[in-house]
Order: C-alpha cells, then sequence, then structure tokens
C-alpha cells in the first residue's frame, strides 16, 4: 500500500468517526476530491458500518431524517449504491463544503443521481463564495477528461464570465495550474488585470503556460516603463527573453547588452538579435569580457562560443577552464563542448575538477568520443579514493565505452564503501544482469 493509499484510507476512517473533512485531506488539490470518491465507492472495507440500501426505512440524515454532519455526507454522496447518492444530494446544498463532490457527481453513471447533482450544482455554484469557488472550480475543470463533465465545464466557463471582478482575480492565486490558467483568460478578455499586474503575475507565476500568457497581455498593453522591469527581473529564462526582445520596439536596445551573459541560452540568444538589429555586432563585446579574467562574468565563454569561431576563440576558452571560479570553468568547458573542439588530453585533467559543475561538463564534452578514451585513465579514477562526482561522471563514460572496462567499474560500484549520491549513470539492471551472468553456478546446477 503506498503512502497515498493510506492517507486516503486513513481519511476515511476519520470521517467514519465524524472528523470534519478538512481535517483529513488536502481541499485544495481536486485529485484529493476524486480519489477520496473512488476510494470511499470502491467498496473497501474501511472499518465502517453503511446504511443498507435495501432498509425500508430511509438512513439517518437523508430526507426522510435529520441534516446529516459533513463527515456523514461525504460518506453519503461517495457511496456505492446509487440510490443513497440521490438521496444524499437534498442536502448537499446546505453544506458548501462538500460542492466538489456534488461536481464529480455531475458525471455519475446513474442518471438519476446526475440529474440531481446538475440542479444542485447549477443553483448553488452561482451563489458561492470564493473559498467554495477556490474549491470546486478545479475539481470541475478536471472532470472535462471524464465522459460527462463537459456540461459542468460548459456552465462554469460562462458563470466566470459574468462573474465579480474579485471572485474572477481571485482564482489566480488558486494552486491548481488549470485554474489559474482560465482564469487569466477570462481576466485578460475582461480587462480586469493592469499591465504592471500582468507582468507581476508573468514573473512569478510558477505555470509556464499562465507566464506565456501573462508576458504576451503585458507587452501588448504598450506601456514598456510599467512592465519591462518586472519581464527582464523574472526568473523564468522564457519571460526575460519575451523583455529583452520587447526592448527593441521600445526604443531601448543598448538596455539589452547586459543579457549577453545571462544564465538562460534563449535570453542570451535574444539579446544578441536586439543588438544585431540595432546595428552593433554582440561578438567583440563576448571577447572583450573574456580577455579580463578578473571581471569576466560567469557565462561569457558560453555566449562567446554561440556565436564565435572554433579556430580564433578556443584558445580563450581553454585559458578560461584554469580561472579561479568554477562556474567560469564550467561554462568554457561548455563552450568547447558547444565548438565540438574533440582535444581528449587536454579534456581528460578536467575529470579531476574539485567542482562538480566543471567535471559534469567535461564528461559531456567527452561522451561523443568515448570509443576513443583510455581505459586505463578512466578506470584511475572511477576508485573508490576519488571524490564522489568524478566517480560517477567516470562511470557513466565507462559505460558508453562498453568494453571489459565496463564490468571492472560494475564490480566497483557494487564494493563501493561511499555509494555515489543521486541517480547512478550505471543502470542498476546491467550491474544486476552481469553479476547474473558471472556468477558461479551453485551444485548441482
Amino acid at each position: 500500500m503506498t503512502n497515498e493509499e493510506r492517507s486516503l484510507t486513513a481519511a476515511v476512517r476519520g470521517l467514519a468517526r465524524g472528523c470534519a473533512l478538512g481535517e483529513l485531506v488536502d481541499l485544495w488539490q481536486p485529485v484529493t476530491w476524486l480519489a477520496l470518491d473512488e476510494r470511499i465507492r470502491s467498496g473497501t472495507d474501511h472499518g465502517i458500518e453503511r446504511p443498507d440500501p435495501r432498509r425500508p426505512a430511509a438512513p439517518p440524515g437523508l430526507p426522510d431524517g435529520p441534516a446529516p454532519a459533513e463527515a456523514e455526507l461525504v460518506l453519503a454522496l461517495c457511496d456505492a449504491d446509487g440510490h443513497l447518492r440521490e438521496a444524499a444530494l437534498a442536502h448537499a446544498a446546505r453544506l458548501p463544503a462538500v460542492l466538489p463532490l456534488v461536481a464529480v457527481r455531475t458525471t455519475d453513471w446513474v442518471p438519476a443521481v446526475r440529474a440531481r447533482a446538475w440542479e444542485v450544482l447549477s443553483a448553488a455554484l452561482p451563489a458561492a463564495d470564493e473559498r467554495t469557488l477556490a474549491a470546486t472550480v478545479p475539481v470541475i475543470l478536471r472532470l472535462r477528461d471524464r465522459k460527462r463533465g463537459g456540461m459542468a465545464a460548459g456552465m462554469l466557463q460562462e458563470l466566470l464570465r459574468a462573474a465579480p471582478p474579485a471572485s474572477l482575480t481571485a482564482l489566480l492565486r488558486n494552486p491548481d495550474r488549470r485554474t489559474r490558467r482560465i482564469a487569466l483568460g477570462l481576466a485578460v478578455e475582461r480587462g480586469l488585470l493592469s499591465p504592471a499586474e500582468l507582468a507581476h503575475l508573468a514573473a512569478h507565476d510558477e505555470d509556464v503556460a499562465v507566464r506565456s500568457r501573462a508576458a504576451d497581455a503585458a507587452l501588448a498593453a504598450g506601456v514598456p516603463d510599467e512592465t519591462l522591469p518586472l519581464l527582464l527581473g523574472a526568473r523564468s529564462g522564457a519571460v526575460r527573453s519575451a523583455g529583452v526582445t520587447a526592448l527593441r520596439g521600445a526604443g531601448r536596445a543598448a538596455e539589452a547588452e547586459p543579457y549577453l551573459f545571462d544564465r538562460s541560452g534563449l535570453v542570451r540568444a535574444c539579446a544578441r538579435w536586439v543588438l544585431r538589429q540595432d546595428g552593433r555586432d554582440p561578438l567583440p563585446l563576448y571577447r572583450a569580457a573574456c580577455a579580463d579574467p578578473a571581471t569576466v562574468p560567469d557565462r561569457a565563454p558560453l555566449g562567446l562560443a554561440e556565436c564565435g569561431d572554433r579556430k580564433t576563440d578556443a584558445a580563450v576558452l581553454w585559458e578560461l577552464t584554469g580561472h579561479d571560479r568554477a562556474a567560469v570553468r564550467a561554462c568554457a568547458v561548455m563552450g568547447l563542448r558547444v565548438l565540438e573542439v574533440a582535444d581528449i588530453a587536454r579534456l581528460l585533467p578536467l575529470l579531476d575538477d574539485p567542482a562538480p559543475g566543471v567535471v559534469r561538463e567535461a564528461a559531456r564534452a567527452l561522451l561523443p568520443w568515448a570509443d576513443r578514451l583510455p581505459e586505463a585513465e578512466l578506470l584511475r579514477r572511477a576508485g573508490a579514493d576519488r571524490p564522489a562526482h568524478v566517480r560517477k561522471r567516470v562511470r557513466r563514460l565507462l559505460d558508453a565505452l562498453g568494453s571489459t572496462a565496463y564490468e571492472e567499474t560494475a564490480r566497483q560500484l557494487v564494493e563501493d564503501a561511499e555509494p555515489v549520491p543521486g541517480p547512478v549513470p550505471v543502470p542498476r539492471a546491467r550491474v544486476r544482469r552481469w553479476f547474473r551472468w558471472n556468477r558461479p553456478l551453485r551444485p548441482g546446477r
């Protein structure tokens, strides 16, 4: 049983004891409602007593009895018996907290349950407060993937088009990305967000689609003084690249120069394009930045390789592989790989660098030439006396080498007293297979 299954089982048992649903599960995740419904309706024994649907008298809490508590209503709405689910819907409108489960019942396989759930949802959703909408909207959007989920999603779309601005913009803070996407689309359509708000959303939202849509809408407003500072300072490289590209249209192409050394390759490419459109060649700027080791930006060697020449600029990159800063050394090795420099004799010593990033890039540069690498040099670096980041990358090269050296590194991997942290490049299945092929047969086999 997985941790998720254990949590659901504990939640169902907690409901049977009368605990509030919010104390048992995360109400803001739509998958929680769907999984809870499936678990209760599956009929698995959770140590709870279920009402007998064959009894002529209505179970407690249904239309002929007193109003149910929240926990009892949740169990009834998800029960395996369709009559009980239909009867429970009569009380669902009294408890807005269970509206997500009413939405789930609109896709029920029983027509009578679907019809009753649709009546309740149509009446309750337009009057729901922001908290109820925040929990229900993500569930409805997830239900679009089901066979009968399109009707509720269509109603939601029309409802949000006419919703109060505060209710719609509140959904932009919802943890569910699908909810934020639809809320942003409607907010832009209705003009509810200022350019600065759109730029702030593009700079800080975690979803790629939301960031892209918000950035496009912010730039379309045509007020670069309000939007560009936020876009250029965004964490996402795609958003920063949109801001850098917009510098040309704003007549501020010169401001793209610092972004030649951005950590994102897309941003660097956009900065070079903006400068070229302004009549400036970015290559001399890269060469000047790499000429002084004391002030060279971290990404300058990589940018030089992206627009430079192997014959002219490779020598500068080789010099920077001995720089004091590990980030500069790593980018210099990355630049050599971009220029397709295949000097194995000079790349091999970089596998001994104390910085894991440099060793990683050196291994990537050597990987296409694995069949030419000296096995003895690699095996020497794969020993237990070497740092973990060196052993990890060397074993990948030995795996690509594909010779008897792999058998030796597989044995070292199993006998290593200090296992390499993180995912090991050598597939464990291949290690096990090698030992299965080479183990001695037991007597009688």
